[in-house]
């Protein structure tokens, strides 16, 4: 091939996301998930322990496999809390990776809002296009009093927030996308692995998400309805009701164990009041 033939063919743009994603783009990311990790790690020790009665539970299950299961109170597995244990999980881990203490028990938590507000910027740029919105959205995100409080405290509100946000990025990625229906059974799948932080409450932006995809997705109205049927009560049940029903499958320890499962574990009360 001549020099000249090779000279005057196009060569690359010198920025590979030049055309849709400005140089700053990138660092301005980078700088608010910094920002927003310095602004939920800083003095996180003087929180203490934060919620004394999650983080009993915690100590628990650090001792105990049985109790970081069912999420009790103490290593004797004599009562669990009143949520689901997902959260606990989570601090748990921690705690017997870095034994116990303050930040290994809140850090996780403050991780979780940082990886919700990157989860903000993202959809919010697939929704909009451009960086700038979606970095605002981050900030105003990481900046909600509310939220820079729940993200230094050890509730399962944390890892609530985080996947919800979760199946909020999965609802607006389907929108549009050749293989929706993947990333509209993710949804439910986060939808029903929330419930396991904080029961009912996971499903009030259910309804919220079932509408938006019903209206602003592409496709016949048929096709639509197949995508919310197949990734309904089939993948999001089995993930809430999952840790349910293997608990309920047997007695939980402890010196009650003797009471039926269905009274000691399965008690639909303490589902629906959340």
């Amino acid at each position: 091939m001549p020099v000249t033939s090779l000279l005057d063919a196009p060569t690359a743009p010198a920025d590979p996301a030049a055309p849709g994603r400005p140089r700053w783009a990138r660092p301005g990311l980078v700088a608010l998930l910094a920002g927003t990790g310095v602004l939920y790690l800083w003095g996180l020790s003087a929180n203490g322990y934060g919620n004394d009665f999650y983080a009993a539970a915690v100590q628990a299950g650090s001792q105990s496999w049985k109790a970081f299961f069912f999420g009790s109170l103490d290593a004797g597995n004599a009562i669990t809390v009143d949520k689901p244990p997902a959260s606990l999980w989570v601090m748990g881990l921690s705690v017997r990776l870095f034994g116990m203490s303050s930040w290994s028990l809140l850090v996780p938590q403050a991780l979780m809002g940082v990886a919700t507000v990157a989860l903000v910027v993202a959809a919010v740029r697939c929704t909009v296009g451009r960086p700038g919105p979606a970095l605002l959205a981050g900030a105003a995100m990481a900046l909600t009093p509310v939220a820079v409080l729940m993200f230094r405290f050890d509730n399962p509100d944390a890892l609530l927030v985080l996947l919800l946000t979760a199946a909020g990025y999965a609802v607006v990625r389907a929108l549009g996308n050749p293989r929706a229906l993947r990333w509209v059974v993710l949804a439910g799948v986060l939808l029903g692995t929330a419930f396991l932080a904080k029961m009912l409450q996971a499903f009030l932006v259910l309804p919220g998400f079932a509408l938006v995809h019903l209206v602003v997705a592409p496709g016949p109205l048929r096709r639509r309805l197949g995508h919310l049927l197949a990734a309904g009560p089939r993948w999001w049940w089995p993930a809430a009701g999952g840790w349910r029903s293997c608990s309920c499958g047997r007695r939980a320890p402890g010196p009650t164990s003797a009471a039926p499962p269905t009274t000691r574990c399965c008690s639909w009360r303490s589902v629906t009041t959340g």
